[in-house]
């Protein structure tokens, strides 16, 4: 039987908003709201960070901290996660970004169900026309259930969602592929599979959150609710 996890990458110094994970939302740090909403899907979850300020919200078992400062994206911190000793008996990983606190149980087991059908896979939703000329929101090109590419600085296609899920076999990989002009252009590390020649399953889905990309997307999101 196949069993899978939940990873939460979790970098303090985000390029674009530093201190990202410990934003308030509501009286409540993000990276906590996002965990809680991933334990709710019921399948075991762990936070991935570098800094103990992150670590010290949880003080349990299912943060695992590494200062390594080599780590390119949060993909790669995924995939040094992955052969720890407990981790050996997950055969697939959800990698949940830590900006995402209204990830939904639905999305989470969607994720899951894709795997069976693609060794990558992540989603979408209908992109707002809001949303078009915002190079923080990153789109993505489909044909069917598959991705074709993803950009930011285009102005249609589907507005792709921060959660991906992977066969133990393809996130072992990531790291040994190699780095992309694309990819540090765009500042997208899925970019990487695809030039790589790896079909990246795709899921459309219907998401009325907010992700946090900005401070005024926390605003946003404090104010929406």
């Amino acid at each position: 039987m196949t069993s899978s996890a939940i990873l939460i990458p979790a970098r303090y110094n985000s390029t674009r908003f530093p201190g990202k994970p410990l934003c308030d939302l509501d009286g409540v740090p993000m990276i906590k709201r996002v965990y809680d909403a991933c334990k709710a899907s019921g399948l075991p979850t762990y936070i991935l960070t570098d800094d103990i300020r992150i670590a010290s919200i949880f003080q349990n078992a299912s943060v695992i901290i590494d200062y390594y400062k080599g780590y390119a994206n949060g993909t790669e911190r995924c995939a040094g996660a992955i052969d720890i000793d407990y981790m050996q008996k997950y055969d697939q990983f959800i990698n949940v970004q830590g900006d995402m606190p209204d990830v939904s149980q639905h999305m989470i087991e969607k994720t899951v169900w894709h795997l069976k059908h693609y060794p990558i896979t992540t989603m979408c939703t209908d992109l707002q026309p809001g949303e078009r000329l915002d190079i923080n929101q990153v789109k993505v090109i489909t044909a069917g259930d598959k991705a074709l590419w993803f950009g930011r600085g285009f102005t249609y296609g589907q507005r792709h969602l921060g959660i991906y899920g992977y066969s133990r076999n393809a996130l072992g990989m990531y790291s040994e592929l190699p780095v992309t002009r694309e990819e540090r252009n765009e500042g997208l590390e899925q970019l990487r599979w695809l030039k790589a020649g790896w079909d990246i399953g795709i899921l459309r889905t219907e998401f009325n959150g907010v992700e946090i990309n900005t401070p005024q997307d926390a605003e946003k999101w404090n104010d929406s609710r």
